[in-house]
């Protein structure tokens, strides 16, 4: 019998972080749970052609902050911000009924090649427009390993190019490490809506050892303050 566990919690205390941030008394728990489920749904209906990678979100006691790592920020904040406040404005008004204040942030993902939950996404929209399978899990593997994974793993699962019997398909390039903790392993599962039903596409992508905390927001805010190197220092290990 197989014991499969999700990779991302399995290495929650290890390597990675929670991407919600947040207490609540025993009371209010229930009702910050369902604003924070109906707040990822919606940016996931209202975002789904900007490439989410991941969404994290923060509260304290006046304001909630949503941070959204996106391959194209363009489409998220639209012209002159636009974009941005209309999600704003409904979060505020639809979820939270004003009860709380929203702030938005935007950052752009460096290499969205190497995020399992773009390059699913990716597959999906492939295979709803009706591309063969195989030639979409062979171009996402090479998209992944070209960028500077060290391994990726592709698992679909459906009415496959629209046949009678579903079944299932796996490919994989690369070393794919799931059973040491401190694999830095990426994880994404969706489906893609089609005509004759859905299609489950599953993502694993390895990138190496990780020695120390993976935080994808954390990641940002070092990059932003880390100081600019010296240009005499580079001189001279040259």
């Amino acid at each position: 019998m197989g014991h499969k566990v999700h990779p991302k919690i399995h290495r929650t205390p290890f390597i990675y972080a929670w991407d919600s941030r947040w207490f609540a008394k025993k009371e209010l728990y229930p009702t910050f749970l369902e604003q924070e489920i109906k707040i990822r749904a919606l940016l996931a209906t209202k975002l789904k052609e900007a490439g989410i990678d991941a969404v994290s979100i923060e509260r304290n006691p006046k304001e909630l902050t949503v941070t959204i790592l996106a391959a194209k920020p363009g489409v998220v904040i639209g012209r002159s911000g636009q974009g941005l406040e209309l999600i704003r404005k409904e979060i505020e008004k639809k979820i939270l009924q004003f009860k709380t204040k929203v702030k938005l942030n935007i950052v752009a993902v460096a290499n969205p090649a190497l995020s399992s939950q773009i390059v699913a996404q990716g597959m999906a929209s492939e295979i709803e427009r009706r591309m063969p399978f195989r030639r979409v899990m062979k171009q996402a593997m090479e998209k992944v390993m070209n960028a500077g994974g060290q391994g990726v793993k592709l698992i679909i699962s459906g009415r496959l190019n629209g046949a009678e019997i579903a079944r299932k398909e796996t490919m994989g390039s690369g070393k794919m490490s799931l059973i040491t903790l401190r694999s830095d392993v990426d994880y994404a599962n969706v489906e893609a809506q089609t005509i004759y039903g859905k299609i489950g596409i599953k993502v694993w992508i390895y990138k190496g050892e990780a020695f120390g905390r993976r935080d994808k927001f954390a990641k940002k805010e070092e990059a932003k303050a880390a100081p600019a190197p010296i240009a005499g220092r580079q001189e001279k290990t040259k």
